[in-house]
């Protein structure tokens, strides 16, 4: 970080200053640059805060506005075309027992070629997640600042090629895979919306509500939906049948002519699916209260229904509520420096992505950038204005001294009466100012 100090001041006029900074071993034009250390380093503390200091902040502002918002747009384009072959593609999807041979049709070539894109779109995907997984593991403060977008990009691009594997071993299991990766895929759409900085705000809001608010939210709650529905489990014991039931055999027997009637059986509180299910329900507001007359005690079913509502549809729905406004109000400052932050990474990353003498052209085309041939360095111009510092500069500014010799002129040539002689219109305003009063 020693690099930041090399400023040089161009010109000064009243708050805004010119200062120039050594872009040597700051930029990307070299390894181990300051802008790799800040942006891809996990152990540096405050790193969003960093990005904010001059030079770095104003060479990202520039390398966006140049090259990287072009860029980013393009690949948002893409992406949407190819999100949209994808869900056509799993949308006409054909019925039966996979993998399915190509009819010599038309219609049936176009969805060939999309399953084909989408194939190839989806191992692209894993393979830059894979590289991004290698610069920067997935920690958990990582998590909260840019590896959130990389994990669903990772998530969607496996499900995909694990059905692409069931579809060509034959199992009609590849649709469940097919059809979560197409929700990831549509998921994925908030990682452009960092282009926007409202939009990539309120993203990254949402990811840290889920990975803090929501997460602890769902442990507690985990434990508590699992807890109450092992306990009415047990209590409930449904397994012997009626005695007068005419169903279960045991009445009289005879020939009958009429047919025998089907027989449902219906899920009951003795299934712990079932019952995991009803009592979601019952956090949601959607629960019913009908139950088993097999139950071997009527009131501890009710307390323990009535303390589950309690401490999760009052206490713990409220408590997600409470604690989503308190994020909201406490990391409204952090979430811009985070939003800088993962801006910053997709510039990187994109600037990676073009040919090395395409980037020398670009640095060299910028109008805010000198390079010095004879020194072989390059000059980052950056414009500064601070209105408190010209402020309280202005207290310590001093007339100069003229010099005897003009003080001397200047009393000579100057008539009486002071300063208000010079110009007639001033003359004037002091006579209205300080009207005369006549003696009687």
């Amino acid at each position: 970080m020693r690099s930041l100090s090399r400023k040089f001041t161009e010109w000064v006029y009243g708050p805004v200053r010119s200062s120039l900074f050594d872009t040597s071993s700051i930029d990307t034009d070299q390894r181990n640059s300051v802008l790799e250390i800040v942006i891809f380093g996990n152990d540096i503390p405050n790193q969003p805060e960093m990005l904010q200091i001059e030079p770095l902040r104003s060479l990202l502002q520039e390398k966006w506005d140049r090259f990287a918002s072009k860029l980013f747009l393009m690949n948002f384009l893409f992406y949407l075309a190819y999100l949209s072959i994808f869900t056509t593609v799993a949308f006409y999807r054909k019925e039966g027992q996979p993998p399915f041979p190509i009819e010599h049709v038309p219609l049936d070539y176009f969805r060939t070629c999309g399953e084909f894109v989408s194939l190839f779109g989806a191992m692209w995907f894993f393979y830059k997640a894979i590289v991004i997984f290698k610069r920067n593991p997935p920690y958990l403060k990582s998590l909260s600042l840019d590896g959130f977008s990389d994990i669903i990009f990772f998530l969607q691009a496996t499900l995909l090629l694990l059905c692409a594997v069931l579809y060509v071993t034959g199992c009609r299991q590849y649709v469940g895979f097919l059809v979560l990766s197409l929700a990831l895929a549509w998921i994925n759409v908030l990682y452009y919306s960092r282009g926007s900085r409202h939009m990539g705000i309120y993203s990254v809001m949402m990811q840290r509500m889920i990975l803090h608010d929501l997460l602890h939210f769902l442990c507690v709650y985990a434990v508590f939906l699992f807890g109450f529905s092992a306990a009415v489990v047990t209590l409930i014991d449904d397994s012997f049948p009626d005695s007068d039931d005419p169903a279960n055999g045991t009445g009289a027997r005879g020939r009958s002519f009429e047919p025998e009637p089907f027989t449902c059986k219906k899920p009951t509180y003795n299934d712990i699916r079932f019952t995991t299910l009803e009592l979601f329900k019952f956090t949601i507001g959607m629960g019913d209260l009908e139950f088993t007359d097999h139950v071997q005690s009527k009131e501890v079913f009710y307390i323990l229904l009535i303390l589950y509502i309690v401490l999760t549809y009052i206490l713990l729905l409220n408590m997600l509520i409470a604690l989503m406004g308190n994020t909201v109000e406490r990391i409204s400052k952090d979430n811009e420096n985070i939003w800088n932050l993962q801006r910053a990474f997709t510039i990187l990353d994109l600037e990676r992505t073009l040919p090395r003498c395409l980037m020398r052209k670009l640095r060299s085309g910028s109008s805010n950038m000198l390079c010095f041939t004879a020194e072989d360095k390059r000059f980052f111009r950056v414009l500064e204005t601070n209105w408190k510092q010209w402020r309280s500069d202005l207290g310590y500014i001093q007339e100069e001294d003229p010099g005897d010799t003009m003080l001397k002129s200047q009393s000579k040539s100057q008539p009486q009466g002071g300063l208000w002689r010079i110009n007639p219109l001033l003359d004037r305003i002091r006579v209205r100012g300080h009207p005369q009063v006549q003696l009687p």
